[in-house]
């Protein structure tokens, strides 16, 4: 047994992977603060006469609750900050754990080009701050090894029995990983029943009939699905966007290099093509077949939950990668030089994903001083523009406004209000356009679209008299008569604080 194929290896690189994530006080993920400012809501609502003015909460079970449900006991014991950071800290690992476990339950080994999926833990939808979706993946993965394990033992009515209950799990951590995870079992089944001479019909309908154990969740998503009247669904096929998603699986900070690092993920995909040692896993290759299939038929916008489809891409190339063995005994010195790069290549990305992670949470700590200044109970209108072309930093800022909920039981502009996708109720509507996002995305004064207003225009427009503050993150320059009557209280990190009221 070689080097990489060992338990202790896995171990190792389980915990390697939360590297990226042990400086951050908080993970500078996009949209993770908007979710903390929910978080705390759900947390506190009850104790918090400031948070009942300007929100309201419900429970309601719908596929979109993993880190909710975890935090209400982590954040009661230990914090809801340092709560948060151990939750979205465990979903880079399990995601590895499980990538690798799946591997060596196809394979009967791990082999050693599996270590060039490991990057895509960190992949463009984490980053993005999708943490239900990402923590259900993670768990989907696991569950999937566990289904192969199951399944290559021969304990057809145990796995049946256990995958309902952990259908339930992964679905109410986020629909689409357990979409995902009914994916990944139907596609290895097809294989599995077509491997034992029946033909694609009836191998079809056998798969479908033991991943029916976990179809309990359609249930649950009709009669949620019944009982919300938002989201629409829209952008179906939209090629330039789905080449864009393919290009974008590691975005991070610095496009050249990211999109660059998809270069040796191709390289050993072509090589498995070509070489004579290695070939494809007909059971990934068809698993990552139907991911794709799913890629290309999702819209951008599922029940109003945008980037449905930019969320499967980097788990279709990380399947497709976990797919390549050896076609016979592995060829040691090809093996132990693709597992050398390979772990090079998953060192390279973490310590990418490190120093872009550290610098966004300097930054982002500078920024949140401002809140030294703010009281509690606060109405604070947060302001952060984006660029007038797009850049491949991600827009990490975005949500920073809602740091006011966690740490002030404030009121925040950015939260969203989208019926049926999240249990956050809005009370403190008087401000209008300004009560929710995307209020809180300005463009600079040289450019505009249809969706956000320039900043001068946002400025002009705060209604004074329904804020206390007003939070600039990184302005552009703006006319200044137009913060007159605003009285500053705080400079730093690149943000400024005005006082709307005298």
């Amino acid at each position: 047994m070689q080097w990489w194929e060992k338990r202790w290896t896995v171990v190792v690189l389980a915990l390697l992977a939360t590297i990226p994530l042990l400086y951050p006080r908080i993970p500078p993920l996009v949209d993770l603060f908007g979710h903390m400012g929910r978080y705390r809501v759900q947390l506190d609502i009850d104790t918090s006469p400031w948070l009942r003015l300007y929100y309201g909460f419900h429970w309601a079970m719908i596929g979109n609750l993993g880190v909710d449900l975890l935090v209400m006991p982590l954040g009661r014991l230990i914090g809801l900050e340092p709560a948060v950071k151990l939750i979205v800290l465990a979903i880079p690992p399990m995601t590895a754990a499980g990538f690798l476990w799946v591997a060596r339950e196809v394979h009967g080994r791990i082999p050693p080009t599996a270590l060039f999926a490991l990057p895509f833990v960190y992949c463009h939808p984490f980053m993005f701050g999708f943490v239900n979706f990402a923590l259900s993946v993670g768990l989907a993965f696991m569950a999937f090894g566990l289904w192969l394990r199951l399944g290559r033992l021969g304990k057809f009515r145990l796995r049946a029995a256990l995958f309902v209950p952990i259908s339930l799990v992964v679905f109410f951590a986020h629909t689409f990983g357990w979409g995902m995870l009914g994916l990944l079992c139907f596609s290895a089944e097809a294989i599995h029943e077509h491997d034992q001479g029946r033909r694609w019909l009836r191998a079809g309908v056998n798969a479908a009939l033991h991943a029916s154990v976990m179809a309990l969740p359609i249930v649950i998503t009709l009669v949620w699905r019944s009982e919300a009247h938002g989201g629409m669904t829209y952008d179906w096929f939209n090629w330039k966007l789905k080449w864009m998603w393919l290009q974008d699986s590691l975005r991070d900070r610095w496009r050249a290099f990211d999109i660059a690092s998809l270069v040796p993920v191709g390289m050993v995909l072509v090589y498995a093509v070509v070489s004579r040692q290695l070939t494809f896993s007909r059971n990934l290759l068809f698993t990552s077949f139907v991911l794709l299939v799913s890629f290309i038929i999702l819209p951008r916008t599922v029940f109003g939950s945008t980037y449905a489809d930019m969320r499967l891409m980097p788990y279709v190339i990380a399947t497709l990668v976990l797919a390549i063995r050896f076609r016979r005994p592995i060829h040691l010195p090809v093996g132990r030089s693709l597992a050398v790069l390979g772990l090079a290549f998953f060192l390279m990305r973490l310590g990418s994903n490190t120093l872009s992670l550290a610098i966004a949470a300097d930054d982002q700590a500078a920024k949140l001083t401002a809140l030294d200044h703010v009281p509690e109970g606060a109405r604070v209108v947060t302001l952060s523009t984006l660029p007038c072309t797009g850049t491949w930093a991600l827009p990490r800022d975005s949500h920073l406004g809602s740091m006011v909920i966690v740490r002030r039981h404030g009121f925040a502009n950015d939260q969203w209000v989208l019926e049926g996708l999240n249990l956050l109720d809005l009370r403190y509507t008087r401000a209008g356009y300004y009560s929710a996002d995307p209020s809180e995305l300005v463009r600079p004064n040289t450019c505009t679209d249809g969706l956000h207003r320039q900043l001068d225009t946002s400025l002009s427009l705060i209604p004074r008299n329904d804020f206390d503050y007003v939070w600039l993150l990184d302005p552009p320059p703006y006319d200044e008569r137009l913060i007159a009557d605003m009285q500053p209280v705080w400079r730093g990190g690149g943000s400024i604080l005005y006082r709307t009221q005298p």
